[in-house]
C-alpha cells in the first residue's frame, strides 16, 4: 500500500506529468493574466491520469489532504478534492460515513472553497455536487445563498453547481432558486452553470418546471445561459424563446 501522505501523492503525479501537456493546460484552463485562472500552475497531468494516480490514496487523512488543497500546483489541489469524494463516498475502507465523518470531511472542503483553492471549473465541477451537494441534501441549505450572493466567481459556482445532487435525487426547488439569484451575473462561467442546471432541470426532473422558469425569466437571461437551457428543446421553441432576448 502507498505511503498515505501528501509527499507521496505528489511523487505520484509528478512521475506522469508531461511538460507538453503543461504548456497546454496552462492555455486551456485560461491562467493568463487577466484571465479567470491568472497564475495558476500545472505540471501536466490530465484529469483520467489524476484519478487513477490517487485511487492509491483513498485512506489519506485529512490533514494530508490540506496539504495538498493549500498547494499552488493545480493537479495537486484537484487530488485533493477526488480524495475527499472518495473518503465522503465510503471509498476508503478506514472511514465510515458517519455525521462526524462527512461534517469533517465538508468543513475541509469548505475551508479549501473559501480560500480560494478551489478556483477553477474543473475542481468545482468535480468536488460541488458529490461533496457539498449530496451532505446539503437532507439538511438546510442556506449555505448556498450565502455562496450565490459571494463576490468569489468560484463560490457562486460551487452554488449552482452543488444542487446537481438536488436534480438527481429529483429535487429541482433549490436549482431554481439559486438559477434566479444568479441571472443577472456578468461572468461566463455562471452563465453556463446555470443554463447547464437549469437544462438538467427539464431532463432529470420535469420538463413543465424548466419551460414555466423560461417563461418567466427568458427575456433578462444571458444568451450563453439561455442557450444551455434551451438546447435540447425542439428547434421551434427553443427559437421562440431566444427571439424574447
Amino acid at each position: 500500500m502507498a505511503a498515505q501522505t501528501a509527499a507521496a501523492v505528489k511523487e505520484a503525479l509528478a512521475a506522469v506529468a508531461s511538460p507538453e501537456d503543461a504548456r497546454f493546460l496552462q492555455r486551456f484552463f485560461k491562467t493568463g493574466e487577466g484571465q479567470y485562472a491568472a497564475g495558476d500552475i500545472f505540471i501536466g497531468v490530465r484529469v483520467p491520469q489524476t484519478r487513477a494516480a490517487v485511487k492509491r490514496f483513498s485512506a489519506l487523512p485529512l490533514a494530508e489532504v490540506e496539504v495538498l488543497l493549500a498547494s499552488p500546483v493545480h493537479e495537486h489541489r484537484l487530488a485533493g478534492l477526488l480524495i475527499l469524494c472518495s473518503q465522503f463516498s465510503g471509498g476508503s475502507s478506514l472511514r465510515r460515513r458517519d455525521d462526524a465523518v462527512r461534517h469533517a470531511i465538508v468543513d475541509c472542503y469548505l475551508s479549501a472553497v473559501r480560500s480560494g483553492r478551489v478556483n477553477n471549473w474543473d475542481l468545482v465541477d468535480s468536488s460541488a455536487d458529490p461533496l457539498l451537494g449530496e451532505y446539503l441534501f437532507d439538511r438546510p441549505r442556506s449555505l448556498l445563498f450565502e455562496l450565490a450572493r459571494s463576490e468569489s466567481l468560484w463560490e457562486r459556482r460551487v452554488s449552482m453547481l452543488s444542487t446537481f445532487a438536488f436534480l438527481k435525487h429529483g429535487d429541482a426547488s433549490t436549482t431554481l432558486q439559486i438559477a434566479d439569484l444568479l441571472l443577472d451575473d456578468r461572468e461566463d462561467l455562471i452563465n453556463k452553470a446555470v443554463g447547464w442546471m437549469l437544462r438538467e432541470v427539464g431532463k432529470r426532473v420535469d420538463r413543465d418546471l424548466l419551460l414555466t422558469f423560461l417563461d418567466a425569466h427568458a427575456a433578462r437571461m444571458p444568451r450563453t445561459a439561455l442557450s444551455y437551457a434551451t438546447e435540447h428543446l425542439d428547434p421551434q421553441r427553443r427559437a421562440d424563446y431566444r427571439a424574447r432576448r
